[in-house]
């Protein structure tokens, strides 16, 4: 896996080109500003970008802007995004572009070793990696239906899809059997009217609606 790391803080940005490293992922370039972020995948044609939401100049939005022009010009990368805190408008904007090969984390989470780069690793292959903090943000604005249709059991079920997690750890957190797992999320698709679609895109069709991106 090649990946653009995008981060203006020195000490973040070093360390996160160690931590990659440290785990056979290779980051071909790790800049400071949007630009050069532009600029490093132009030349490099990664895999994946991580990258900071507030960036030089303004401090504001020049990352995530950025991800937003790169996800436009090449569908197929994969964009981590990392947060200090819960933007909900950036997460609705970045989510709203694709439906899959994309994460949006806090940076805190990078404090967790294996879960960050489990989820590096499942938004390269395609999947999602959406902070719990930021899904229970998002949550907050409501939900209409087809959502109102699920059981609080299959709301659950789905939380969990929308964080990016496995049939596997799904069973874990709720303490059922992977098969339970399976028939709740059949269930969801069926009462969200996703049964055309092949069961990964479902999955991840299944968290913008719940997310209403």
């Amino acid at each position: 896996m090649r990946v653009v790391l995008a981060e203006d803080s020195v000490l973040l940005r070093e360390g996160l080109v160690r931590l990659l490293g440290s785990a056979g992922i290779e980051v071909v370039a790790s800049v400071a500003d949007a630009d050069g972020l532009l600029r490093a995948v132009d030349e490099h044609d990664p895999d994946l970008v991580v990258t900071d939401v507030r960036m030089p100049p303004s401090h504001t939005d020049e990352g995530l802007r950025a991800a937003l022009v790169l996800r436009r010009q090449r569908p197929a990368l994969a964009i981590l995004v990392l947060s200090q805190y819960v933007e909900e408008r950036y997460a609705t904007r970045l989510l709203s572009t694709a439906t899959g090969g994309i994460g949006y984390l806090l940076k805190d989470r990078v404090a967790d070793v294996e879960e960050f780069l489990d989820a590096v690793r499942r938004i390269a292959g395609g999947g999602t990696a959406l902070d719990p903090e930021v899904v229970a943000q998002l949550l907050l604005r409501g939900r209409s239906d087809p959502l109102d249709r699920l059981t609080r059991r299959e709301y659950e079920v789905l939380s969990l899809i929308a964080e990016g997690r496995s049939n596997t750890g799904i069973a874990e957190a709720l303490v059922v059997s992977e098969s339970a797992v399976g028939k709740h999320i059949n269930n969801i698709f069926a009462k969200l009217d996703l049964s055309g679609a092949d069961k990964d895109h479902r999955r991840v069709l299944a968290v913008l609606r719940f997310l209403k991106v």
